[in-house]
Formats: C-alpha cells, structure tokens, sequence
C-alpha cells in the first residue's frame, strides 16, 4: 500500500526542528494537489448524497482512528454551521465516542460492528453511508459499507491507496493518493490532511446545494456564542442597511440571519 510505503526522507532524528518543519511542510503541500485530482469523484458523491438528502435522507460517516475523528469532526460542525438537526449528519467511530479521545484497540477489527452501530439509527435506504479509511482495508468500514449496500444505501467513501477494498465496497469511491508519509507509515499526517480537506468539500458544497447558505453567508448559523451573534448581526445589518441595535432586535425575535432578514418589514 502507498501509504504504507517508506518516507522520501531519512534520519529524522538526525534533522534539526526547522529542517523537520520545512520538509514536513514540503510534503504537505502536495496534498491539494491530489485532493484537486480527485474532484471528478466527489462531484458524483456529492450529486447523489444531495439528491438522497432532498429526498429526506440523511449521511453518515463511519471510520476508525483518525480517519473516524474527522467524520465525527465534520459531521458535528454541520449543525452549528447550518442550523441542521444533530441527527442529520452523523459520525461514527469503531469503539464508540470514547475512542475520539483514546484508542481502543481492536475496534476497527469487527466487520459486523458499524452495521450494528449504523442500526442504532434506524438507517433507511434513503441514507447514505461514507466510510474513511486512509488504507482502505479496515474492517469496521468495509462491513459497514457491504451491509449498507445491501440494505440499499447509498455508499461512498474517502480513502488514500488506489483500488482498495474499501474502494471496492462503496459505489461511489474517493481516492485521494498522497504518497508516503514523512514518518513511514503515519497516516494522520498527509492521508488525514487529505481526508479533511475532502470532508470539508463534501459537506460544505453538499450544505449549499440544500439551500444552507445564502451569498456567500451561513445564515442559519447557531447564535451559541458573542462571536457568532456579531458576525450574525454584521450580517443583517449589510443585508438590510439597519443599525446593529434593530439587527439584535431582528435576531433575538427571529432566532438566526435567515428568519431576520425575510421577516424584516
């Protein structure tokens, strides 16, 4: 496997700490260039999850390790960011929430456990299901993708080795090769990079397509904090040329950007 292959560099203990940041850095900027090459193949996982998600539907990411903590990280932005319910967007991790924090050993292992996870959901075809997997051969993901399948899912996935099985398992496959890792082996560094930067397309160009985002603005934005109910008041108040005092007004009324500006009278 690609990702498995041996870095470009040697004698890491040997280099001193800007050399380690300049060639880590070297290798990291090769990593757009290869999200870029996969464009193609997220715009058909893109075209299909919208239309399942017009239709009622809603994604899950499953994964392990790394690849699982960015799922869970981009699904759970989705509903502060876009005012979505938390059930709409979902990630799954092998070994459950506590293996975001610590490794559970053995989680991604069990083929059968992230259908096990996903039935918790009461997943429905109209679902679509997107495994993460850097090697693209780990268990939890390749169940999870078959028996998705099966149950008439739809599937898609994000992997960094060309023709894998997990590849194989979803009908709508990502691969974003990024080449060895500075430390052999360490795919946190570019695959995860790699892996993020999809997830954020993905999500994002998905959120816009649904109607999320109006302009260029997140207008159904969670006010959760003094930051955001700035940004939302700054908002309305370049929409709708008001003052920042009738901009608050609007959205302690109306709860968001969105319901403040239509119902602006």
């Amino acid at each position: 496997m690609i990702t498995e292959s041996t870095s470009h560099y040697e004698h890491l203990e040997q280099m001193s700490v800007h050399d380690l940041l300049t060639n880590i850095n070297r290798e990291d900027q090769t990593v757009p260039l290869a999200v870029a090459k996969a464009i193609p193949q997220l715009e058909a996982l893109v075209t299909q999850v919208v239309a399942r998600m017009r239709e009622g539907g809603r994604l899950f990411y499953i994964g392990a390790g790394t690849s699982g903590r960015l799922g869970v990280v981009d699904a759970s932005e989705c509903p502060p960011t876009y005012g979505v319910p938390h059930d709409l967007v979902v990630g799954l991790i092998a070994g459950g929430d506590g293996a975001i924090r610590k490794a559970v050993e053995f989680a991604e292992d069990d083929p059968n456990q992230a259908w096990i996870d996903l039935s918790a959901y009461k997943i429905e075809p109209v679902d679509t299901v997107v495994g993460i997997a850097a090697s693209g051969r780990t268990p939890y993901v390749i169940g999870g993708l078959n028996q998705a399948r099966a149950a008439g899912c739809l599937t898609g996935c994000i992997v960094c080795n060309p023709g894998s099985a997990v590849a194989q398992a979803a009908e709508f496959p990502v691969e974003v090769v990024v080449g060895p890792e500075f430390v052999t082996g360490s795919t946190r560094m570019k695959a995860g990079t790699a892996q993020k930067l999809a997830l954020n397309m993905l999500s994002t160009s998905v959120m816009i397509q649904l109607g999320r985002v109006k302009g260029n603005k997140m207008v159904d934005m969670q006010l959760s904090n003094i930051k955001l109910q700035q940004r939302a008041a700054r908002m309305v108040m370049d929409e709708l040329n008001v003052s920042e005092e009738v901009a608050n007004d609007l959205l302690a009324r109306f709860g968001n950007v969105r319901g403040a500006i239509e119902n602006y009278k």
